[in-house]
């Protein structure tokens, strides 16, 4: 227990606890939609779309964070705009908009000699490097994600449904939507700094995951999303303290552990009640009554006499006698006389 308490006992570590917690909640509740969306790539383009905003902030001297957020926006506005007027689908509008956006950063990075270290910033973050600044930006943008995810719930659960039930309810599955990417720039910006452009995925999906193996209802997946994503932050920088590894990148792949042993231990615990489910829920068959065998038949047979049918010598009475023509004729009494044949 002291092993994971004692790396936060430093002011920088119990800072950059802090920051990532803040991250954690934040890509919880959007990395749910995310997975009940299918937006996972879009989360990826926005994260690679950033770079070159970052690279110009950082180039004449203004905030990162404040170039990651236009050059998101930008990219995530373009998306649309190609969607509706390039006659494009979805993923192949983000797929052009993530190399294109992709390309141009590292065409700036590359003519700039002294950005080795700002690059790699960019790329995996440096959660150990947040100011008090940028705590108070990440409360900031924790409380902008639950206000949205609180007011257009219901708006998302009906477009996630049908977007054309949702039309129907007046209930604007396009707003829904851009307010989903909207959510979804968000916090990759906000994350942008903890775990870098590159893993932003990672606590985007992963904890929301792990927690869609033990759960079905949307907020209650956001919270146990945000149970994980905590408990990845702990795992990572305790193990980037005494391993030496990158902060950002354990943060991740500890988020992906913890999603691989969720559903293990759900498919276990599937297995065992499935296994003893029969035992609990057997329905007794019913009782018939046992069959006789063949030498218990026989013998029945044999013992049993046969009841005679009484008949009625008065009750049978002959059928007439028909002439040529069908007709049926009666029979002679018995007691009329037969006339004698003469010569």
């Amino acid at each position: 227990m002291f092993a994971l308490t004692d790396p936060f006992t430093t002011e920088f570590m119990a800072r950059a606890l802090f920051g990532g917690s803040l991250v954690a909640l934040i890509c919880g509740i959007v990395g749910t939609w995310v997975v009940v969306r299918g937006m996972a790539f879009l989360g990826e383009a926005i994260g690679h779309g950033m770079l070159p905003g970052v690279a110009i902030a950082t180039l004449v001297g203004a905030p990162a964070l404040l170039g990651a957020a236009v050059s998101a926006a930008a990219m995530s506005s373009a998306i649309g705009l190609l969607q509706r007027r390039g006659r494009l689908s979805y993923d192949t509008s983000i797929g052009l908009l993530f190399v294109g956006m992709l390309s141009l950063g590292i065409i700036i990075v590359s003519h700039s000699r002294s950005f080795a270290t700002d690059a790699t910033v960019m790329l995996f973050g440096d959660v150990l490097a947040i100011a008090p600044v940028d705590v108070a930006v990440l409360a900031g943008a924790l409380v902008a994600t639950v206000v949205i995810a609180v007011l257009f719930h219901r708006r998302f659960v009906a477009a996630a449904f049908d977007a054309r039930v949702a039309a129907t309810l007046c209930l604007r599955p396009q707003l829904a939507q851009v307010m989903l990417v909207v959510l979804v720039t968000l916090a990759v910006v906000a994350s942008y700094r903890a775990v870098g452009s590159l893993l932003v995925v990672g606590l985007l999906l992963a904890p929301a995951v792990a927690a869609g193996q033990w759960t079905r209802r949307i907020p209650t997946t956001m919270l146990a999303a945000c149970a994980f994503g905590v408990a990845a932050v702990v795992l990572g920088l305790a193990t980037s303290w005494y391993g030496g590894t990158a902060a950002g990148a354990s943060i991740a792949c500890a988020a992906i552990l913890l999603a691989g042993l969720s559903a293990a231990a759900r498919r276990a615990v599937g297995a065992v009640a499935n296994r003893y489910r029969p035992h609990a829920d057997a329905v007794p068959e019913p009782v018939h009554a046992p069959t006789p065998t063949p030498t218990q038949a026989q013998a029945q047979a044999q013992t049993q006499t046969p009841t005679p049918i009484p008949v009625s010598v008065s009750a049978v009475t002959p059928s007439p006698i028909q002439n040529s023509s069908g007709a049926p004729s009666e029979a002679p009494p018995a007691s009329a006389p037969v006339p004698e044949r003469t010569a």
